[in-house]
């Protein structure tokens, strides 16, 4: 067996839905609404499936989504984009990550990787031969910090991997924290590659800005988007890829012996989606908004202390001030003595792993939210294990 993918064990997300399973608990693990998505959005993939084309759709995708992502783009990050040579369509943003890494790696390359991170990036980075280089977030502010940065660039640095706004922690990076890795980039001749699928969740009037915005970044940016986390159609699998022409050409060769294409039908209607009023956008982020500080003042008032969530579907919360010191043991123990799943912000560390915090996703029903403060009720006034 490959020893990349022979020594990894299960992920924390196969992990805790199984225990979630088992004990029927409230599953705040796994990153998915609990409503079907837009129903226009649905009815126009039901509609091309039927009446439309439904054999193979060109290697980088239909014309029409490539033209709505551009449009996208424009209209909402004030980016410019070729439909023709600057934007691919893929089965999800791991595909186009995936196919990133691949066509920009060769072995002893190494890649700046932010933590904690996606589970995917390790394995793929590792996969494709690179030597990872480690920076470190910390809470509760989980601030991207200089020094750091400054050890884990050098001439050896082909990419830098970023997630923004970023999953598990929920942070938005701003502007300055965008031209501080921009810098080093530059400096070392790196490509970033910016996986930014949480794009448009975010929170309380913040407005994402992408990487290939910031000076000199144009030209040596990978910018990652996701229809899944746009539409809440997780299951779907459709990513969009932006690059320059130079560097999507070299994406595509790597996407054409991955997945080669994505479901044509699937295609029309997200292209269909990305050209929505600002009405959809802006009630989505409410919503989501509203679910957020929802949950989080519910367990504000059970005495747990929420950090900040910026963006996602997901908060914080440190176990610290409850007596705790592992978060996987505090998760294990949620699930199975009071039926609630959640994941351990340790499992998205390589290293120097934070074992104080445990995320919660709030995109759920307000039914669902609240069995699952019901039974974090009972968590909260329980004693720590000595």
């Amino acid at each position: 067996m490959n020893s990349v993918f022979g020594d990894i064990g299960a992920s924390v997300f196969e992990a805790m839905s199984r225990l979630a399973r088992e004990h029927e608990a409230v599953n705040l693990g796994q990153g998915f609404p609990d409503d079907p998505g837009p129903e226009d959005v649905r009815a126009k993939a039901a509609e091309a499936v039927l009446n439309g084309w439904n054999q193979y759709p060109p290697m980088l995708g239909l014309p029409e989504l490539r033209e709505a992502v551009a449009h996208h783009y424009r209209r909402f990050q004030g980016l410019e984009l070729d439909p023709g040579t600057e934007v691919m369509v893929t089965s999800g943003a791991t595909e186009a990550l995936a196919g990133a890494l691949l066509a920009l790696i060769e072995p002893s390359d190494e890649v700046v990787l932010i933590q904690p991170m996606y589970d995917a990036y390790l394995p793929l980075v590792r996969r494709a031969g690179a030597i990872p280089k480690l920076v470190t977030l910390r809470p509760p502010r989980w601030t991207i910090e200089e020094r750091e940065l400054e050890a884990a660039f050098s001439d050896r640095t082909k990419v830098a991997l970023l997630n923004n706004p970023h999953n598990p922690v929920g942070v938005v990076h701003d502007k300055n924290a965008l031209a501080l890795i921009g810098g080093y980039c530059l400096k070392h001749d790196a490509i970033a590659v910016c996986d930014e699928v949480w794009e448009h969740l975010t929170f309380d009037g913040r407005r994402h800005q992408s990487m290939m915005a910031i000076e000199g970044m144009r030209d040596r940016t990978v910018k990652i988007g996701s229809a899944g986390k746009i539409f809440s159609l997780t299951g779907w699998k459709v990513g969009f890829v932006c690059a320059s022409p130079p560097i999507l050409k070299t994406l595509g060769r790597a996407h054409q012996f991955i997945t080669f294409t994505t479901p044509p039908n699937l295609q029309s209607a997200v292209a269909y989606g990305l050209m929505k009023n600002d009405d959809y956008f802006l009630s989505m982020r409410a919503r989501f908004q509203r679910s957020r500080d929802r949950f989080a003042a519910g367990l504000a008032e059970l005495g747990f202390t929420v950090l900040p969530s910026e963006a996602t579907y997901f908060l914080g919360v440190d176990i610290a001030p409850l007596g705790w010191d592992d978060d996987a043991l505090f998760c294990r123990w949620l699930v199975e003595t009071h039926g609630v799943a959640a994941i351990p912000i340790s499992a998205f560390y390589e290293t120097q792993a934070i074992r104080t915090v445990v995320r919660f996703c709030f995109a759920k029903s307000d039914a669902t939210l609240d069995a699952a403060l019901a039974r974090l009720a009972q968590a909260a006034a329980a004693p720590a294990p000595c």
